[in-house]
């Protein structure tokens, strides 16, 4: 096992930034590059942590100083910067969305296949660290452990994602097709969708409704609602804006046996005496009430500094040379939800998952064309 793991930061917007810290100050780890394609803004981290400075990150993997790269850039720049690591056989950690379209994500997890070939113990790591979260943990859980039984029903609504105008002109590849290839799901949902299929699993179909720029001048969407059929004949719903306050975040699993909720990053289980499906049916009096009992599950594990949970997972992969918790392959899942959300909205028709192969990709393409940010947009950091 290697004493440390030497990493750069690829990136250095407001996440970039807070990784190159948290990387700073971790044992095992050996932080020696930030990169930005904003020469000034990589000078300045480098010096503030007394590392190489790079403006191209062909360069930085070309120089060959980092076992591994962190990706912190916009979205479209995940993929190009991702293949070219692998190709180097460089460890990745990609920042959410690992890709804006599922053929990027496939591009990547490609990549990814063809050079384990010569380097088996190569990681490819994705940041949904929302996934070490307490509460989430706990939700996972008890929905696999079967407490709940067949799940009729999982909601979502997340609309606590408030955001003035003055936010999304704070950056020329905000909220643009050719910037970030989507809105409120593609930059504020990634996290929420990854869950909603980690905790119950890939939808069918989906029907869903979108609007661009429906409270600001932007050219994305900004807010929508999304039906699932799910495997097993439940049913989802995802409701989320950028343009609500107060806004909610709530999220209702209901199973035959129960309901767990989750809100305000409390747990809440509602448990059935017996199943309901099988007490409507069974039940003798038209009014007959199911017996059911209420409870707070115990939450164990961080609820906060979560990133710093996966960068340290990372790192300590590529020393031990294991897997990491949380494999970028599985952020492929995120990415076809977003593109068959959208598909949907712009089509207006039901969509199968997965959707039809390049479907999205040309709708993307048709928008980007006309796009206010074109090409710009793996030229700037995320901030």
């Amino acid at each position: 096992m290697r004493d440390k793991a030497r990493i750069a930061v690829i990136g250095i917007g407001s996440m970039g930034g807070k990784h190159l810290l948290d990387l700073s100050e971790m044992d095992g780890v050996e932080l020696v590059a930030a990169c930005d394609a904003d020469g000034a803004k990589a000078d300045a981290a480098a010096a503030r942590h007394g590392i190489r400075a790079f403006s191209d990150s062909t360069a930085l993997l070309d120089s060959g100083i980092a076992d591994g790269v962190v990706i912190a850039t916009p979205h479209y720049a995940h993929t190009t910067i991702a293949i070219e690591a692998f190709r180097r056989g460089t460890h990745v950690l990609s920042e959410k969305p690992i890709a804006v379209t599922a053929a990027d994500a496939r591009a990547m997890i490609a990549a990814y296949g063809e050079a384990k070939k010569a380097e088996p113990e190569l990681v490819f790591a994705a940041m949904f660290q929302q996934r070490t979260q307490g509460n989430w943990t706990k939700s996972k859980e008890l929905v696999e452990s079967g407490a709940l039984g067949r799940i009729v029903r999982a909601t979502w609504i997340i609309t606590d994602w408030f955001r003035t105008q003055a936010y999304y002109d704070s950056g020329g590849w905000r909220a643009t097709w050719g910037g970030e290839g989507g809105g409120v799901l593609m930059n504020q949902c990634p996290h929420n969708l990854d869950l909603f299929q980690w905790l119950v699993g890939m939808p069918r179909r989906v029907t869903a409704f979108a609007s661009l720029g429906k409270y600001h001048d932007i050219e994305v969407e900004d807010e929508v609602t999304a039906y699932f059929e799910l495997e097993g004949g439940g049913v989802g719903h995802f409701i989320t804006t950028t343009g609500e306050s107060p806004g909610t975040n709530r999220l209702e699993i209901v199973g035959e046996m129960g309901k767990l909720v989750c809100e305000g990053g409390a747990l809440s289980l509602a448990m059935n005496s017996k199943s309901m499906l099988a007490h409507l049916r069974e039940a003798k009096e038209a009014w007959e009430a199911l017996p059911f009992s209420v409870s707070e599950p115990t939450i164990e594990g961080p609820m906060a500094g979560n990133h710093r949970i996966v960068l340290e997972d990372f790192g300590a992969a590529i020393r031990e040379g294991r897997p990491p918790r949380i494999d970028g392959r599985e952020g492929l899942n995120m990415v076809l939800l977003d593109n068959a959300i959208m598909l949907s909205a712009l089509e207006g028709r039901t969509v199968e998952l997965p959707p039809p192969e390049g479907a999205f990709e040309a709708r993307l393409s048709a928008l980007a064309a006309s796009s206010r940010a074109g090409s710009r947009s793996a030229k700037e950091p995320r901030a």
